[in-house]
């Protein structure tokens, strides 16, 4: 899946992407729709729970993913991360949604200001 491709599914799943690289790692930068104090988790869920889908249809490798959550265009909110490993791991039912979960929201980067 190319970057334009990758970059419309997160379209659909509600992600307003402001930058996106289908490599590995995928890398990926969006202007979130909750500006709060902290990264809105239903967001991230949504954008995971798309790309877990598209492995289930055969439509996209599981790879590590590099999230850089954005406030506004120029003003970097948080960042977060999904390995490899935990994509393979959940799909194969090895790990719970909720290990999944957790494994994701400890990535949160706390020391962004």
């Amino acid at each position: 899946m190319d970057e334009s491709e990758l970059e419309a599914e997160f379209r659909k799943f509600g992600i307003d992407v402001h930058d996106v690289e289908a490599v590995d790692p995928v890398s990926l930068s969006y202007v979130t729709a909750y500006p709060g104090e902290e990264v809105n988790h239903m967001e991230m869920g949504q954008m995971l729970n798309g790309l877990l889908d598209l492995a289930r249809d055969d439509r996209w490798e599981p790879t590590r993913v590099e999230a850089t959550v954005l406030r506004f265009e120029d003003e970097v909110m948080n960042r977060w991360y999904v390995e490899t490993e935990w994509f393979e791991d959940l799909l194969q039912y090895r790990i719970s949604e909720t290990e999944f979960s957790t494994n994701v929201l400890e990535t949160l980067d706390e020391d962004i200001q």
